[in-house]
């Protein structure tokens, strides 16, 4: 449930500014939709038929007045207590499993995500830290009543409550992405960019990012509008030992402030005043011990104690490592059915903007928060 209101703000009104060294680059937050003609889906259009689960139409209303801060919590990662032979999630002889790419990404047939044991459960978390992103294919979920899997998710974490995005009535722990019939941003977007590719890692501004995260598919549009997921681990792996532990003990701050602003200016909403947070630019997996790349240019901003060239000099040259980089990437292609899980931790991600415009894509997102990211010595 949403937490407690202690302010009477308006969720329109400007957020407190914060001080800030560098301004935000090219915002994925301009392809994130802030309207919604509840109708006119419902209906559907000559071109489009009505929205397949009207349960989880956007709406702006869920609050009044903003919501007071994010307060630290306990994480446990479950993928601690995980069966490494798996046994619950993949039973010998009944699931598909297809690796996209030696390191990142696989697709499986087979197994109902809702079905899990919480051994299960443990699995999964352990899994998906393991491939950084999996793809669950012919899956209920986006059927079951929308509490029940707001419970599921929230055995992986406290549930982040976005800042900016829509949700479905009632249940603002439901980050959605929604582009509705007839929708023609696309096409005006791409009038000031070349491409609509926005490498980043989920709300990394805040204190406690997420870990194991779901995304399910409601609605698509008949071909394009795949997902871009890249391998933070083996980012880190393929530099030069030298240069891995020259990063070791920086750190870079994150912001949420533009991420509000481009909801104001779109005519959105801000449900809590913005905030910064330092994370080292070198995290290590609280359960695998590995070490990934944690920066990424839609919310980091400067690293610390660097001067301004310096530092976007730096980050330029992780930035183009991490998108250049095809050989440690994958791409998922999304079908009715389809939930992927992904652990934020270890792996950023892009959608990719390419379908026909005009036409419906709706997915809902739970992202349950891990542990505040920390670094551990560097090891050769």
């Amino acid at each position: 449930m949403a937490p407690s209101l202690t302010e009477t703000v308006a969720l329109r009104a400007p957020p407190v500014s914060l001080p800030l060294k560098s301004d935000g680059g090219h915002n994925k937050e301009n392809l994130i939709g802030y309207k919604c003609e509840k109708e006119l889906e419902i209906k559907g259009t000559d071109k489009l038929p009505p929205v397949s689960f009207p349960e989880y139409l956007p709406v702006w209303d869920n609050e009044t007045e903003r919501y007071p801060p994010l307060e630290p919590f306990e994480h446990y990662d479950h993928g601690k207590d995980a069966d490494a032979s798996f046994p619950d999630l993949l039973p010998e002889g009944q699931v598909k499993i297809d690796q996209l790419t030696p390191f990142i990404g696989s697709e499986i047939h087979g197994v109902q995500l809702s079905q899990l044991s919480d051994k299960g459960k443990d699995q999964l978390a352990l899994y998906v830290a393991q491939r950084r992103v999996v793809a669950f294919r012919d899956q209920d979920f986006a059927s079951l009543p929308i509490q029940k899997a707001v419970d599921y998710a929230g055995y992986f974490g406290r549930h982040h409550i976005h800042q900016t995005s829509g949700a479905p009535k009632g249940f603002p722990e439901i980050h959605l992405v929604f582009r509705g019939a007839d929708d023609r941003t696309g096409d005006e977007f791409l009038k000031q960019r070349t491409n609509t590719i926005t490498w980043h890692s989920d709300v990394t501004f805040e204190k406690q990012p997420p870990g194991t995260t779901f995304l399910y598919a409601l609605d698509g549009p008949t071909t394009g509008g795949d997902t871009l997921f890249a391998d933070m681990v083996q980012a880190y792996k393929r530099l030069s030992p030298g240069f891995r532990e020259r990063l070791h003990g920086l750190k870079a701050v994150h912001s949420g402030l533009e991420q509000i602003n481009a909801s104001l200016n779109g005519g959105g909403i801000a449900r809590r005043d913005p905030v910064t947070s330092e994370h080292p630019i070198v995290r290590t997996h609280p359960v695998t011990g590995e070490k990934a790349l944690y920066v990424n240019p839609q919310f980091t901003r400067y690293i610390v104690g660097y001067k301004k060239e310096e530092s976007d000099h730096l980050l330029k040259f992780l930035y183009d490592h991490i998108a250049l980089s095809q050989d440690l990437q994958a791409r998922i292609r999304w079908k009715a059915g389809t939930v992927v899980v992904w652990d934020n931790r270890v792996a950023c991600h892009s959608a990719v903007f390419d379908w026909e415009d005009g036409q419906r894509r709706h997915i809902a997102r739970l992202t349950p928060q891990a542990e505040p990211p920390f670094e551990t010595p560097f090891e050769g």
